[in-house]
């Protein structure tokens, strides 16, 4: 599958999460972040051994203070993958999430 720089987020996120599923990782995603704790990643992927929160931009999309901070404490945290993707990022998102399981992190 491949991606365009100008999809938007929800069609970026959409076949991130198809990818991901089809590659045997549990996926999580809170549908309406209303009345969540602000910031929190956009993905909780999981396949074990490997735990993977990943946020999703569209192209050139920034990240708002709560998100570099949800990002930074995660990052912070042994056997923790965290991934700030974009639509540009596909290879990258391919070579993560298709790749064979292996024993340690993601």
């Amino acid at each position: 599958m491949r991606t365009s720089a100008r999809i938007s987020e929800k069609q970026f996120q959409a076949q991130v999460l198809q990818l991901a599923r089809l590659s045997g990782w549990l996926t999580y995603h809170t549908h309406d972040s209303r009345r969540s704790q602000a910031g929190f990643p956009d993905l909780v992927l999981v396949r074990p051994p490997a735990v993977l929160f990943a946020e999703l931009k569209s192209e050139g999309g920034g990240l708002r203070p709560e998100q570099r901070g949800w990002l930074r404490a995660l990052e912070a945290c042994p056997g923790v993958a965290v991934r700030l993707w974009m639509p540009g990022d596909w290879p990258e998102v391919e070579e993560v999430l298709a790749r064979p399981r292996k024993r340690g992190a993601a």
